[in-house]
């Protein structure tokens, strides 16, 4: 019986690997991702009871209760967390994926090595010791850096870089410290392998924060796909220490596809990624926040920016942040419906780090019902702007600056951006003439082809459909 469990525990694990890989490749395109999402939760389903199967004796009562606790977090997390807040809640379950590898790992520690009285080498093996102890410290900076990036995207503390004095030579004195540490557990003597061992972990938590302290609200998308990454390699390293075939798998494939993608967001920058960890970049305060460091910029009503989409034959969209702020992802949709009957080409250009997590802005308008078709990515739909009537820009500022391209002295300076600023004209709509993530002003708002539409996203499209309807 005990044969038969194992083949079909194993041959369940198997399947569930290929869920999750189909899973994963129904979700590279938006027609497809809600079903690979569904394939791969259902996937996830399938592997939590084949490990149940697998472990053999358990507490029945204790995992009911874990499993009522978190599906009413996860439930009341989900219904509440508006659209805006996905970045933040996306690093947070990063951060407790990591959280939970290192808590698995210290657990084992305590399970199987103290027991014995022996070294971690000798007790477990010097497989499971090593990857013990990778779990430990990758998970454990998972943990903390996932939170500060939670807290910064929360605005719960600064959004800027906050540059410790001497902060890179206290992070290597720290990492050495760690590494040191964790070589020394799995050699150290029964007794003092413990204290070790813990230190080691509080030294692990206090790096990864103090890792991502550092890293401005610019540039988030690409740590929250590094802190992603992090997280499938720590459950992966959990894999080897519990033996379980699957848990490496998928770690592994959650491992690979973030350092992927944080490598696309990267070029995306046109910046290294040590660039991004150790540049701090945005902390030179040179915001343009205030209007009054403005001074060629033409502001322009409602009705005279319906009036210039009134006149167009071809319009791009460019959604931002602010756009996702206001939840004006159906206010787009309903006046880019209306420019369609009138004849008008409508498109949506979608820069690779626009909002705050990869991918944001597609999310956004995949909720909307807007057309796969009309979504085109920077690389394909730059060349078009040329050619373009009308292209309105709704809450994004660092994507659509033209310093990028000539002012070598600005921070997002080689930065590709969209080439909003080549159209026939601008309509630019935003609360204010507020900075963007990077803390710099826009060029872009002082061109003599572009208007400023000072309103909130949602509300201002809102208007622009209605004037466009009497017209």
């Amino acid at each position: 019986m005990d044969n038969i469990t194992h083949i079909i525990t194993y041959l369940g694990y198997l399947v569930a690997t290929v869920m999750f890989i189909v899973g994963l490749k129904l979700q590279q395109r938006v027609p497809t991702a809600r079903r690979g999402n569904h394939l791969s939760a259902l996937g996830m389903l399938l592997a939590v009871i084949l490990a149940l199967l697998d472990l053999g004796t358990f507490n029945p009562l204790y995992i009911i209760i874990g499993v009522v606790i978190g599906s009413a977090i996860g439930a009341i997390a989900a219904y509440k967390a508006k659209m805006t807040d996905m970045p933040q809640m996306v690093a947070l379950f990063n951060g407790l994926g990591g959280g939970a590898s290192m808590l698995v790992a210290l657990s084992l520690f305590h399970m199987e090595v103290l027991p014995k009285s022996q070294t971690m080498i000798a007790a477990i093996g010097a497989d499971s010791a090593i990857t013990t102890v990778l779990s430990i410290i990758i998970g454990a900076v998972t943990l903390t850096g996932s939170i500060v990036a939670f807290l910064k995207l929360q605005e719960w503390i600064s959004g800027r870089p906050i540059l410790i004095p001497g902060r890179h030579i206290i992070n290597l004195v720290l990492a050495i410290a760690a590494l040191v540490l964790g070589t020394w557990s799995l050699f150290a003597d029964p007794s003092q392998v413990a204290i070790i061992l813990w230190v080691f972990a509080a030294i692990a938590l206090i790096l990864g924060a103090l890792l991502v302290i550092p890293i401005g609200g610019a540039d988030m998308p690409v740590v929250i796909s590094l802190l992603n990454s992090y997280s499938g390699l720590a459950a992966a390293m959990t894999g080897f220490v519990l033996k379980n075939n699957l848990l490496i798998v998928v770690g592994s494939l959650v491992g690979a596809s973030g350092i992927i993608l944080t490598r696309i967001m990267s070029k995306a920058m046109n910046r290294s990624l040590a660039n991004v960890l150790f540049g701090g970049f945005g902390a030179t305060d040179q915001t343009a926040g205030a209007g009054g460091e403005y001074s060629g910029v033409k502001s322009a009503s409602i009705e005279e920016s319906a009036l210039i989409l009134e006149s167009a034959s071809s319009v791009i969209f460019v959604p931002g942040y602010g756009l996702a702020v206001a939840q004006a992802q159906h206010a787009v949709k309903e006046l880019a419906e209306l420019l369609i009957k009138r004849g008008v080409s409508v498109k949506y250009a979608i820069h690779p780090v626009a909002g705050r997590m990869p991918g944001h802005m597609n999310v956004l308008l995949a909720e909307s019902n807007v057309p796969y078709e009309q979504l085109y990515e920077m690389d394909a739909i730059n060349h078009e702007f040329k050619a373009t009537d009308v292209a309105v820009v709704i809450g994004a500022n660092d994507v659509v600056n033209p310093a990028a391209t000539h002012d070598r002295g600005s921070p997002i300076y080689g930065m590709p951006i969209l080439n909003v600023h080549e159209a026939r004209s601008v309509i630019i709509i935003k609360r204010s003439l507020g900075a963007g993530f990077a803390g710099i002003r826009n060029e872009l708002f002082e061109y003599p082809n572009a208007v400023m539409m000072f309103a909130d996203a949602r509300k201002g499209l809102a208007g622009l459909t209605e004037e466009l309807k009497q017209m």
